[in-house]
């Protein structure tokens, strides 16, 4: 506990004076304690010193006590000194007694989410063991003794002879991210995951079949940083000249305040507005590169890959606009950190939630998992301890699914990611093993050359000029700054082992700094614990600390240890990963690291688990090694005699060091990154198989005008997929079709009409109806009528120009009686988006249903399977089986609608969704009507996507989309305030919303949701014409 050194003068003072010890210079803590409780168990009296010594030392983290021990140090008065003590102590207990309470009350919501989990699984697994009738007629024939390994049908990239030409989009939302020269350690946000994300970008582009890799970023123009990041686009590489291809680019997408540099805790209700800048740059890229590459067929990203749980929530939701497969890399998962931080019990759930928005990051990992093909981790521990705490990941249940498939039997609507394990690759081009037996160099900055002035590198001089003998082997450590690396029990290993300390030197390397007062808390804290140990320990000459290097050194720091024939450690209290270990293992450098993580399947031989999917790249008949360096050794990190040991030994023991050493060179090439590459895109070859082929269409671009002649003539043309192959509507075959088409053109050439007009997608603004207005049994309001035919009054100032879109939980039918009560033209709409978001119907095309927007959603949609099982699972427990009852005549294909009865008692949306997810259901659930009706829809249909999908069908901009909505409405009513779209709240236009089944009072709020400031959104004081037109004008609209 770094913040706590001040306990041991404070401990120290109170042994002495409570205890009447006296101190001893160089002895121990712990001796003094053992020394006390002896003492105590003699004396039977309370003694508070003792309390606070058994109960307390270990366990409180409170920084506040220290101002009182101060105060208490300073008081002369032995009566009131002792006085104070017993308060300190008091206050202590109640600390105590509050972190037991907290870590009690976190281990039993934990306790209870397995058993709801295990329940889940155990109701998939119910249904999953039903036979099919073809099964059951099998099952009557073949008698099988057990059932076969699942042998994969996948291919490795190389050995695919047909040719590709792929685009690849790569993001990563949160940090600082640059090609060159990259900020490592600048901050908590700008770690390893840039690094793996730039390198990843590069290695793809110079793949065979990858014509371009965009790695999407947030754009920062803020003084206090470099102005390279506020560049809308960096190349990354260059592609050879002559191959065609377009190489690989970070591009920066605006979001957020402009010059400000947000931390990832704050970047979440900016999400929604990232999408769409990044929707619009992948559309226009589609378009460029399907003119360059595809005879002008738009060329869709091959695979959309989020990084971290930011990344992860923007790459779903563009998945869902673009219906491309997803792929998702965790790097650090939520639910593991949240666990970690309840059983510490230092902070109550409220507090984790607003320092780090656990339950926010939660959630957008789960909508990733949602809508992922495919989750990268790089080690098997990943997979079962950390995945494996999601609700909507279940490798039992995943395992299951994928039997099922392969023996083309139904998963009857249930889903599962597949994980895969593909460690992170290097770039070994520039990497040259060290000549450890010649130290020319080394000597000319340590030996009796230094006065000769051989260039060397400034970071060796940087680094020697710590030690009083720099001819001992290093330890190096390269790490961030951050508790969790657990730097200092690694700096009181090596301070307390004194062989150790008269064998080697220590080299710390912790990020840059300036100033440690200029450091973030916690970063502070770890120097300042750093500073304060080798202060104790007395280890000035022995530890190397430098304030600066650059990225581009590290690589001379790895080099400069092995010259030394030193050790590398990564100590880290979990490691994900741990690419530090390949890099220093590529310099023949030996390693120690942690045992808890992704170093076990680096250093550690094993056996392949063959039941798990990420062994599907090995032969069936025998296990295989598993891509292991073998080079090292494993420590407990909590253990500080194991880490002693650990690095004494390899120390120590020359042959032993040899015998890594080159073991490690050996088994590198097995961590580079073309050998990534080639398993990242086989696996993704093998997931698209699975995804649906169908594609977004995109309409002429706007320099070729449409006009009200040649609507027929988009609604043939449409039908045809961009990958030329003809979609049938109804039984017409594709002959019968065309000849339909040219009939419709022929008779079109002769009744042209005169006045042409703006069709959809040609408009200069687009006004969306999404009021939510509802009165108390949850029937539509005249208040609704008003709103609509207000807004529309205000545009006939402009006929052609802008055009209308209902936006509503209401079903088609609904709609059609509420417009015709307000006296509303149905056709003077371009769109009904009906059923929250479900369905889509055009009525200038006479009603009819975009078959291609059902075919978009229709992904993992579970359709009959989840209709019986919403009915149990929505309703709380102990409640009457007719409280909720589904509403047939507005249920559709789509759509499944269900009554919520006046007095039933039903579970909140998060809640609702916690328990499709654990039993493999991949859906939407949104509360409408004032909370009296629940629409079951398609993970990819929502409102807020259905706009999407119309802008980049019609090829509209999204700052064109003037959304008006009430001050409250449906559960789906947040995302409808949030993205580059202008938003309109129309005061006293919505009086019951939903918002109260949204979500409990442990999840995350709506400031996490929507911004605090936002210049998209105007409030209107009312929803009359004069008003809505002032809203208007104020975003620029005359």
């Amino acid at each position: 506990m770094a913040r706590n050194e001040w306990i041991n003068g404070y401990l120290e003072a109170i042994l002495d004076v409570g205890a009447n010890i006296q101190s001893q210079k160089g002895v121990d803590t712990k001796m003094k304690i053992e020394k006390l409780q002896d003492n105590v168990k003699r004396d039977k009296h309370f003694n508070p010193t003792n309390y606070f010594v058994e109960e307390v030392v270990n366990s409180v983290d409170e920084s506040d006590l220290h101002r009182t021990w101060v105060k208490v140090i300073a008081t002369r008065n032995t009566r009131e000194r002792s006085g104070r003590l017993e308060n300190m102590c008091w206050r202590i207990w109640h600390l105590t007694r509050k972190k037991k309470q907290i870590a009690l009350e976190g281990t039993q919501k934990l306790t209870h989410r397995r058993i709801e989990r295990e329940k889940g699984r155990n109701d998939a697994e119910e249904d999953l063991l039903e036979l099919s009738d073809g099964e059951k007629e099998k099952s009557e024939v073949v008698q099988v003794s057990k059932i076969s390994r699942i042998n994969s049908e996948m291919q490795i990239w190389t050995d695919v002879k047909q040719s590709r030409q792929i685009y690849i989009v790569l993001i990563s939302i949160h940090g600082l991210v640059r090609g060159e020269n990259m900020e490592l350690g600048r901050d908590s946000d700008t770690g390893g995951q840039v690094k793996y994300v730039v390198e990843l970008a590069k290695a793809l582009a110079d793949m065979e079949g990858v014509i371009r890799v965009d790695l999407l970023t947030r754009q920062i123009a803020c003084p206090d940083v470099d102005y390279g990041y506020a560049e809308p686009i960096e190349m990354l590489s260059c592609p050879p000249e002559g191959s065609g291809n377009c190489g690989a680019y970070i591009v920066r997408i605006p979001c957020g305040p402009r010059d400000k540099y947000i931390f990832k805790e704050s970047l979440w209700p900016y999400i929604p507005e990232f999408v769409d800048g990044a929707l619009n740059h992948i559309v226009n890229m589609a378009r460029a590169l399907g003119e360059q590459f595809d005879n002008g067929k738009p060329m869709w990203p091959y695979v959309i890959h989020g990084h971290y749980a930011d990344a992860g929530e923007v790459a779903a939701r563009l998945s869902g606009s673009l219906n491309v497969p997803m792929v998702l890399t965790g790097h650090s998962l939520g639910r593991n950190k949240f666990e970690q931080l309840l059983k510490q019990g230092r902070l109550s759930k409220d507090d984790i939630n607003t320092t780090y928005k656990i339950m926010r990051r939660i959630e957008g990992e789960e909508l990733a998992l949602d809508a992922a093909e495919m989750v990268v981790t790089s080690t098997r521990q990943e997979i079962e301890e950390q995945w494996g705490l999601y609700d909507g990941f279940d490798v039992k249940l995943e395992r299951k699914l994928r039997v099922r498939r392969r023996r083309g039997v139904s998963c009857l609507g249930r889903y599962m990611p597949r994980a895969v394990v593909i460690p992170p690759g290097m770039d070994f081009s520039y990497v040259k093993a060290e000549d450890i037996n010649s130290t020319a160099d080394l000597e000319s900055i340590i030996g009796r050359d230094r006065a000769k002035n051989k260039k060397v590198p400034p970071i060796w001089s940087e680094i020697m000029r710590f030690f009083t003998n720099p001819h001992k082997p290093m330890i190096l450590a390269l790490s961030r700054p951050d508790p969790k690396k657990n730097v200092t029990t690694l700096l009181k290993a090596f301070g307390e082992c004194k062989p150790l300390r008269e064998l080697a030197n220590l080299t710390l390397i912790l990020g840059n700094r300036d100033d440690v007062e200029d450091m973030s808390s916690s970063s502070g804290v770890v120097l300042t614990t750093v500073l304060k140990l080798i202060d104790r320990y007395d280890l000035y000459g022995q530890v190397a600390y430098p304030k600066h290097h650059k990225q581009v050194e590290v690589p001379e720091i790895y080099r400069l240890a092995a010259k030394t024939k030193g050790v590398f450690i990564n100590p880290a209290l979990v490691e994900p990963f741990g690419l530090t270990i390949i890099e220093a293992s590529a310099y023949g450098l030996p390693v120690v690291a942690t045992k808890n993580g992704g170093p076990v399947d680096i250093l550690k031989v094993r056996l392949l688990i063959t039941s798990y999917a990420y062994t599907s790249m090995f032969s069936d008949k025998t296990p295989c090694l598993n891509q292991v360096l073998n080079n090292g050794l494993l420590v407990d990190p909590h253990d500080q005699k194991a880490i002693e040991e650990a690095l004494l030994k390899l120390v120590a023991d020359k042959n032993l060091w040899t015998e890594c050493r080159k073991r490690g060179l050996k088994n590198i090439h097995r961590f580079s990154w073309p050998e990534h590459c080639r398993n990242y895109l086989s696996h993704l070859e093998h997931c698209r198989n699975r995804h649906p082929t169908t594609r977004q269409k995109l309409i002429p671009n706007k320099e070729e005008p449409m006009s009200d002649s040649l609507r027929g003539v988009e609604d043939l043309s449409l039908r045809f997929s961009l990958d030329g192959e003809f979609k049938s509507n109804g039984d017409l075959d594709p002959t019968t079709r065309q000849n339909e088409l040219i009939e419709t053109l022929t008779k079109m050439s002769v009744n042209k009409k005169t006045n042409p007009i703006y069709s959809p997608g040609k408009r200069q603004a687009l006004y969306i109806i999404a009021v939510d207005s509802y009165d108390i049994d949850g029937n539509p309001t005249e208040t609704m009528s008003m709103v609509i035919k207000n807004v529309i009054e205000i545009a006939v100032r402009k006929p052609g120009e802008i055009g209308f879109i209902l936006l509503t939980g209401l079903s088609l039918h609904k709609i059609k009686e509420v417009l015709k009560k307000c006296q509303v033209n149905l056709e003077i709409f371009d769109a009904l988006i009906c059923s929250s978001g479900s369905e889509l119907y055009y009525p200038w095309r006479d009603l009819t249903v975009d078959e291609d927007y059902e075919n978009h959603t229709e992904y993992r949609w579970p359709e009959e399977n989840v209709r019986s099982p919403i009915l149990r699972i929505a309703r709380q427990e102990n409640e009457e089986d007719d409280n909720i009852v589904e509403h047939f005549k507005t249920s559709s294909s789509r759509c499944y609608t269900y009554i919520i009865n006046e007095g039933a008692k039903t579970r909140r949306m998060d809640d609702l969704r916690q328990r499709l997810r654990m039993r493999g259901f991949r859906c939407n659930t949104v509360f409408t009507h004032a909370a009296k009706r629940l629409n079951v829809i398609p993970l990819f249909a929502s409102r807020a996507q259905a706009l999407r999908y119309l802008s980049v069908r019609w090829g509209m901009d999204l700052t064109q989309m003037f959304v008006f909505v009430g001050e409250k409405g449906d559960t789906d009513y947040e995302d409808l305030l949030v993205g580059l779209h202008k938003t309109i709240i129309l005061e006293g236009s919505v009086e019951y919303g939903s918002e109260k089944l949204l979500r409990g009072g442990e999840s995350f709020k709506k400031e996490d949701m929507v911004p605090p400031e936002n210049g998209n959104v105007v409030i209107c004081k009312g929803y009359e014409v004069d008003n809505i037109s002032e809203a208007l004008g104020s975003l620029g609209v005359n």
